[in-house]
């Protein structure tokens, strides 16, 4: 399954499907992959606000947040994230 990563300007919220189809987006194999992106390109400057799979279930940006967090929480915690 495939995962695209929309990303945009800090600040930005919700777009509606005419304007995503003109946002910037990169794809990955894997939801942990698409996670780690999202993750990566916060200390870009920029901010995932979409994360959706080929069959067209998203997750919010505020949804991304809180994977994120989680993530980080457990890898702080020295608890080995489940991959795959």
């Amino acid at each position: 399954m495939t995962f695209k990563v929309y990303s945009g300007p800090v600040g930005i919220d919700a777009v509606s499907p005419i304007h995503k189809d003109r946002m910037l987006f990169k794809e990955f194999p894997s939801f942990d992959d698409a996670l780690s992106w999202a993750s990566h390109i916060k200390e870009t400057g920029r901010v995932a606000f979409l994360i959706e799979d080929e069959t067209g279930r998203t997750l919010s940006k505020r949804e991304i947040a809180a994977a994120i967090a989680d993530r980080d929480a457990r890898d702080v915690r020295g608890v080995t994230a489940r991959r795959g």
